[in-house]
């Protein structure tokens, strides 16, 4: 199922990227993304809130998810210079909170797409 999802996610990447191409806000890349995915029939939820707990306690903290397909795959979209290894142990860690198997990291502000797309697993 992810990776079926996955490869519509890869389709809409590169239909945003070729229509926009690098250098714009996160937002932007993020309601286009949104929009493609929806358009293949997926169920996409932006800037979805996930609660942390520490201890059986529910911190009044928590994240939010760029994009969540089908309610399976995570999307954390960037738009910056360089990815850091932050940015992936970011994605990681979302996977391990939400009990979620796959997350792709993609960053729009590169030269080429296919060297801003990253695929996070937990357990698959």
């Amino acid at each position: 199922m992810e990776n079926e999802i996955s490869y519509k996610i890869r389709g809409a990447i590169f239909n945003v990227y070729k229509h926009f191409g690098p250098g714009l806000l996160e937002s932007v890349y993020i309601a286009a993304f949104q929009a493609d995915l929806q358009k293949e029939g997926l169920q996409v939820r932006k800037e979805v809130p996930v609660p942390v707990f520490y201890k059986n306690q529910k911190l009044e903290v928590g994240f939010r998810i760029d994009l969540l397909v089908n309610e399976k795959v995570i999307i954390e979209v960037k738009s910056v210079e360089n990815i850091a290894e932050v940015h992936h142990k970011q994605v990681i860690t979302y996977l391990k909170l939400t009990n979620l198997k796959l997350a792709i990291l993609v960053n729009f502000n590169v030269e080429n797409i296919n060297s801003g797309i990253f695929r996070k697993v937990n357990g698959l």
